[in-house]
């Protein structure tokens, strides 16, 4: 199918596809717009017209992969509904082409301003907002502090995950998420 009978969604759906397989290909230092372009069968102007930047580009196709994957349940325990939701997250990361590719969007957003309003306005402020909010359902029943600050406690969940992927870059494991969720619930628990 040429591109010019190709509709809009497909052509989209296919740039992103493409992008995926190249940045795990070749990784994201050496993905560009040009050889995204000849490689999904379309003129880098009809990518440029979608996207301004090729981490806008990573950022659209790594979202378009698994968002539903990272919602919370809610079983009224909140410790094993944010274990549940974690380990999504983390085995979301650990397979290819996630992590090495959400490391270097992460990266690009240091350097893009773009990027990094992007990012944080499409998937870190809505994953740190559902975090809080199934805080705050937990404290409203009485699990949870009703003194404890939600907001920091998602900043002390998600730091040292963060830390661990992207700046020590060792595996985020099941087991040091646990370890994680013992520590702060320690502190963050209701008191007596």
């Amino acid at each position: 199918m040429t591109q010019a009978r190709r509709s809009g969604s497909d052509l989209t759906e296919a740039i992103m596809r493409t992008t995926l397989e190249l940045g795990q290909e070749l990784g994201y230092a050496k993905l560009s717009i040009e050889g995204i372009a000849a490689q999904a069968g379309v003129g880098k102007h009809t990518v440029y017209r979608r996207w301004p930047s090729k981490g806008a580009l990573l950022l659209d196709s790594l979202l378009s992969l698994n968002g539903s994957d990272l919602d919370y349940p809610d079983t009224g325990d909140v410790i094993a509904d944010l274990r549940t939701q974690i380990y999504g997250a983390v085995d979301l990361l650990a397979r290819n082409p996630l992590g090495p590719l959400f490391q270097a969007l992460v990266g690009e957003a240091q350097r893009d301003p773009g990027v990094a309003t992007a990012l944080n306005e499409r998937f870190i402020a809505p994953q740190a907002d559902r975090t809080v909010a199934r805080l705050r359902a937990a404290q409203d029943k009485g699990q949870l502090s009703p003194g404890f600050d939600l907001d920091l406690a998602m900043a002390l969940l998600s730091g040292p995950l963060y830390f661990r992927l992207l700046i020590a870059q060792e595996p985020v494991t099941h087991a040091y998420v646990d370890r994680v969720l013992d520590a702060l619930f320690t502190g963050m628990g209701p008191r007596a």
